[in-house]
């Protein structure tokens, strides 16, 4: 039996919710943020990010202006000495009139957890600094979509860095390049100071399509650049993967990758979810783009179809939280299943306000449904910390005149703990045995 805090009890009563629009007016949007040429060394290492690869295993990501550059990474847990070495790989692609750098990606490792590693890329340049996951509770999650680089983005972006974060979750819209592939340059620079500290576990959005029929495919620019742990979990593409951090499951979505029960990314979902060990990992969270319940009027419906498609397995899986993004406003559910409340349903986060040039979504539709818990038109972010294997503390923060303004918090119970993953192992093995 698990013994509570007496101060967390306290906690939790003091933080029921109640189903509410906030009356926050937002400032229109911002424009996209001037990036002026930067003159430097063709070997330099820019656009660096990282991302949790295999098992104690990072990537870190990097562009250079040379092609013949190494992609090497040395790092050590002191500053300047190096104790270690890897040797990766690199690619580069054309788009149009567009030639990329040379795009660098190396896995390191095996580190240990919660540890802090300094590196460099390609055997010299700037040194730079990581932080590993924890292995165990407590961990915290930044979570925000649909980045974009806007005066807002900047400003979502120096909140996340304020947040003791372990990693941050973007559930799609990176760079909003849209075609115009200088401007995913632009966006690694910006974001070079959070990424490149800590892993960004990303998935790819509608803007990432960057398809011309007949002549270019879609997220050609995307695959290159953001490589994400698909190999390693089994999938067959980067548009969708999982991971685990500290008895934590994340899985990332594609709802741009074909769903249905005959497609690759279900029968990749569905063994995936075969393999967890929920006596082991406690907590199962999905993310994707297009989110399932939205009750705002901007992108209605446009999630229906994966959510017919897959809501059944997450639910029978024991999913606990589902993230998503696409709207540009926030909004959280009660735990929701097939449209109506149902306390072993998963509790649905929209998040696509991170900063974006289209600025925010701000007409909701009325009445509230009974799902709905909490929704604003605000830029922002969240976060999730998930303190041991039975509660986790979600809060969402606005950007409020450029200040971090805390306007949602709810203590989440995670179904481990509420005996609804008992019930659901049968219906579980159902699914698992029908073809």
């Amino acid at each position: 039996m698990v013994r509570m805090d007496p101060k967390l009890v306290v906690a939790i009563l003091l933080l029921i919710a109640v189903s509410a629009t906030a009356d926050y007016v937002r400032p229109k949007a911002r424009k996209n943020l001037d990036f002026p040429r930067k003159s430097r060394g063709s070997s330099h290492p820019h656009q660096v990010h990282i991302s949790v690869a295999k098992d104690k295993h990072m990537r870190i990501t990097w562009v250079t202006d040379d092609a013949s550059s190494p992609s090497v990474v040395d790092y050590g847990i002191s500053p300047g000495k190096y104790t270690a070495s890897a040797q990766g790989e690199s690619t580069s692609y054309s788009y149009l009139f567009y030639s990329s750098g040379t795009i660098h990606h190396t896995v390191i490792g095996p580190l240990e957890d919660d540890m802090v590693y300094f590196y460099r890329c390609g055997g010299g340049g700037p040194e730079f600094k990581l932080k590993t996951p924890p292995s165990k509770f407590p961990i915290t999650f930044a979570i925000g979509g649909d980045l974009g680089q806007t005066g807002w983005t900047a400003s979502t972006l120096d909140h996340i860095g304020r947040c003791d974060h372990d990693m941050y979750l973007l559930p799609g819209d990176l760079s909003y390049a849209d075609y115009q592939q200088r401007l995913w340059d632009t966006f690694g620079e910006l974001v070079q100071p959070l990424a490149s500290a800590r892993p960004w576990m990303v998935t790819e959005g509608n803007h990432e399509k960057e398809n011309i029929p007949l002549f270019k495919a879609g997220f050609q620019s995307y695959n290159a650049r953001w490589k994400m742990p698909f190999e390693e979990s089994g999938s067959n593409s980067n548009l969708y993967y999982s991971f685990e951090v500290a008895g934590v499951h994340v899985i990332m979505l594609g709802s741009y990758a074909d769903y249905d029960e005959y497609s690759d990314q279900y029968s990749w979902l569905k063994a995936d979810l075969s393999k967890v060990d929920r006596n082991k990992t406690r907590w199962l969270i999905v993310l994707f783009h297009a989110p399932w319940y939205n009750s705002n009027k901007a992108h209605q419906g446009e999630g229906d179809d994966m959510k017919a498609a897959m809501e059944p397995l997450l639910y029978a899986a024991g999913v606990d939280i589902v993230v998503a993004g696409h709207v540009h406003a926030y909004e959280r559910s009660k735990r929701v299943n097939n449209g109506i409340l149902d306390p072993c349903g998963s509790v649905h986060i929209t998040v696509g306000d991170g900063g974006n040039r289209e600025g925010l979504a701000e007409k909701f539709l009325n009445p509230v449904p009974e799902w709905s818990a909490f929704r604003e038109a605000s830029f922002g972010h969240g976060e999730l910390k998930i303190m041991n294997a039975t509660h986790a503390l979600w809060s969402w923060h606005r950007n409020d005149d450029d200040e971090p303004v805390r306007s949602d918090q709810v203590w989440i119970t995670s179904l481990f703990s509420s005996g609804c993953l008992t019930e659901k192992r049968h219906e579980f093995r159902k699914i698992l045995m029908s073809p």
